[in-house]
């Protein structure tokens, strides 16, 4: 990393909240862990060692689906957003189109931001 990116990351990430700075370490922690590492072995066979723990956030007692998904996203920041966007999509769908509980819906998508996690630790992320 050059001299010019490397700085504005760091004045970016002074600026964050302790809890937002402890986020981004176990995230760049994560992203190291599964780079290919230096001694000859090749990309197939970087494999995470560790996966970060989610950084489970509280849920309010009045929170919005939308809110949800974004408190979701943080909780579980080691997931590829883009394998779980068709069950969380559908179940915005279903609350927004649909009129379903808000509730109900919520609780659905922990269970999907739970489920892929675990797939994710047991190396079954495909």
């Amino acid at each position: 990393m050059d001299r010019e990116p490397k700085e504005k990351f760091l004045s970016v990430y002074e600026k964050l909240s302790a809890f937002d700075q402890s986020a981004v370490a176990s995230f760049a922690e994560f992203l190291l862990s599964r780079s290919p590492s230096t001694n000859g072995s090749d990309a197939r066979s970087a494999v995470p060692d560790t996966i970060p723990e989610p950084e489970h956030l509280p849920r309010p007692d009045d929170e919005k689906v939308v809110a949800a998904v974004k408190r979701l996203s943080q909780t579980y920041f080691m997931l590829d957003k883009k394998k779980i966007l068709g069950a969380t999509s559908d179940l915005v769908t279903q609350h927004v189109v649909q009129g379903r509980d808000a509730g109900e819906v919520i609780d659905e998508l922990e269970s999907v931001f739970h489920a892929y996690y675990q797939q994710l630790k047991q190396g079954n992320s495909e």
